[in-house]
This record gives structure tokens, sequence and C-alpha cells, in this order.
């Protein structure tokens, strides 16, 4: 073999061993990382038992935000249960907790009662909470997520447009990575454990 194929092979193993150590380790997730893309955990609600809750109610482990609203015919549902088995996936074994924060961009409609209900069939993990919607609007805001509303029916049922997307803080409340629809629950709970390991 000639001495210039020889530095050759040597450079193209070289380049594939660094492309699975970085496959393999490293800052990657298996979601979407965002550190330092928004901003920390900060928000003031009327969570399920009608007093305040701000983000320090949640510390000592990786929350997960979202939000949605009870009547929501299918996005909501399906991403609860989703979420719900991947932080039961993660959690065994892991000294801190997991919690998901389920935030109702319908305050009209859900009251704290009804969102106790609501997140009580999916998870102990999970907690509801809401506000009024000028706050709301500037929660969302703050993790350039969106809402609004249909105009109601005759029977004055109307639908509300939300993001899809799911926001993982640490236990520090730094943001960490999103969840979304195409991810799976198997890469959800893998990034639960490592940000919750750190």
């Amino acid at each position: 073999m000639k001495k210039l194929d020889r530095r050759l092979l040597q450079r193209l193993f070289v380049l594939a061993l660094g492309v699975l150590v970085v496959a393999c380790g490293g800052r990657d997730y298996q979601t979407k990382g965002i550190e330092r893309l928004l901003p920390d955990l900060s928000f003031r609600l009327i969570g399920e038992s009608g007093q305040m809750m701000t983000e320090e109610d949640l510390r000592g482990g990786p929350t997960v935000v979202f939000f949605g609203f009870t009547h929501c015919p299918d996005v909501c549902p399906t991403a609860m249960a989703r979420i719900a088995a991947a932080t039961e996936a993660a959690g065994q074994g892991l000294d801190s907790d997991l919690q998901v924060l389920f935030v109702s961009v319908d305050p009209g409609r859900d009251d704290p009662q009804k969102l106790a209900r609501y997140t009580d069939f999916f998870s102990d993990r999970v907690v509801g909470a809401t506000a009024d919607v000028e706050t709301l609007r500037e929660l969302t805001k703050r993790y350039r997520a969106t809402f609004g509303y249909d105009e109601p029916n005759e029977f004055g049922d109307y639908n509300v447009s939300h993001s899809s997307a799911m926001y993982v803080f640490d236990a520090d409340g730094d943001a960490r990575a999103l969840f979304r629809p195409s991810d799976s629950v198997a890469a959800m709970a893998a990034d639960l454990r490592r940000i919750a390991g750190g």
C-alpha cells in the first residue's frame, strides 16, 4: 500500500472514530436540546389546590411543562399519556422527582377541581395549574409558545389552538430539552434520566 493511501486511511479512521464518539456521548440529546436557548422556569399560577404556586414548588427534580386544556380532543390526551409513560420509565431508581406541569390555557372552563380530575387520570406525577388569560399569554410568550381561541359554536363550545411541544427544565429550573410529538417515549425517558442525573 502506498504511503499516501495509508495516510488517507488513517485520517478516515480518525474521522470515523470522532463521529462515533460524538454519536455515543457529548451533549447531544435524543430529543431536542435547548440549553441556553430559553429562559429558566418562572411562573405564578393557580394550582389544583386553588392556591398560588410558583416554580419553587417544583424544585428538586426535572419538570416538564405542557400548555393545553382539558377539553382538548386528541393532542393533549396523547401528549399526557406519552409523558406520563416517559416519566414513569425514567423515574425508576432515581433519587430526584420527575414532575409534569400541565398548564391550562383555557381558564374559563378549567378550574382547579377540573384540572385535578384531569391530571389524576394520567399520573400522580402530573399537576395542573392555570391563570388569567393575560398571565398565560405572558408565560407562553416567555417560552415561545402560543395559544388562541376559536369562535364558539351554537352551544357555546369552542376549541383552543395551542403549541404541542413539551418544555423540560432541570432541578435548578434551567431549560434543557424540548419534547416534540415525533419524539418517542423511549427517547423522552432517556433524556429525562440524563437531565435528572445532572
